[in-house]
């Protein structure tokens, strides 16, 4: 079994065992902790889970819409069979539609239908989050000028969270923040999320900021160092607790796999030219071996 298998079981137990039960505006219960930490060293291995199938592809590739294409259009994943952002694209008259769980007069939360008007120029996308603020702040470029130029700087800091976006993002950004270093010739980073759907989200999430690591690491001639990665509100939604179940006994008695390997084509020397077609040409990942896939619900 992967360290990442150990490591993502061992909080899903934990919060099975330790959480609490809590409304949200999505209708549907959670149970919750208010905080967790992993630490991962990437130059022992590549995390991506071993014990459910986790479709990397899909990781990778909206990682590279945030980071590298740097848009928030939704129809740029599509082109690439990734649907995962589908259910938070507005739509062609620049409204959002969902039904959400929202305080009545009295506190109490009750489903309503949410429209939201982010205006026409807006059609196809998730308003201005994630790889809109990238783009407007330049943090990529930013951040790898100073990894380059300036390597002892501590204020090596990428940001997707800015206030004055907020209302007119779709879904504010859940991983938010990242800080990096570079110590003893090799790049690490602190990764920080707000809200943290356990089953589905943070698979993702840490195998693409690792990706991304490896990435940043490669274009600048350093080696990947460590993943920090912290969780405010770690969660499993209520209809997600039997395919938990289910990882869980897979890792308590399915046989070991190992962790994959991650390719990086070494040809590429700047980060804006790796292919970031479906193909994803530059990037694999390698003896990938997984029990399965595990169908996990989305709440919005």
């Amino acid at each position: 079994m992967s360290k990442f298998d150990k490591e993502y079981l061992k909080l899903c137990k934990k919060i099975l065992e330790d959480g609490v039960e809590v409304e949200n505006r999505t209708g549907t219960n959670t149970i919750k902790i208010p905080g967790y930490e992993f630490e991962f060293d990437l130059g022992e291995e590549f995390p991506i889970l071993t014990t459910k199938q986790l479709f990397f592809k899909n990781a990778i590739t909206e990682m590279l819409w945030i980071y590298q294409a740097q848009s928030n259009d939704v129809r740029w994943l599509q082109e690439r069979n990734n649907h995962i952002w589908d259910e938070w694209e507005v739509q062609e008259d620049g409204k959002w539609y969902a039904n959400q769980m929202l305080p009545d007069e009295n506190g109490n939360l009750v489903k309503k239908e949410v429209v939201k008007d982010f205006g026409s120029e807006y059609a196809h996308t998730i308003g201005t989050a994630y790889g809109w603020i990238v783009n407007r702040y330049k943090l990529i470029d930013n951040l790898l000028d100073t990894i380059k130029n300036n390597p002892t700087d501590r204020r090596m800091v990428m940001s997707l969270w800015q206030n004055e976006w907020l209302k007119t993002a779709v879904l504010p950004s859940c991983v938010w923040s990242s800080e990096w270093d570079v110590t003893d010739g090799k790049l690490n980073a602190w990764v920080h999320q707000r809200s943290c759907d356990v089953p589905l989200g943070l698979p993702f999430n840490i195998t693409q900021y690792s990706v991304l690591l490896y990435l940043l690491a490669h274009v600048t001639g350093l080696k990947p160092g460590k993943l920090y990665w912290s969780i405010k509100d770690a969660h499993i939604y209520v209809n997600q607790i039997d395919g938990i179940k289910e990882q869980i006994r897979r890792g308590e008695e399915l046989p070991d796999l190992p962790a994959p390997e991650l390719w990086i084509n070494p040809e590429i020397k700047d980060f804006y030219d790796f292919d970031n077609s479906k193909d994803l040409k530059d990037i694999k990942v390698l003896k990938y071996q997984h029990h399965g896939k595990i169908n996990f619900p989305i709440s919005q």
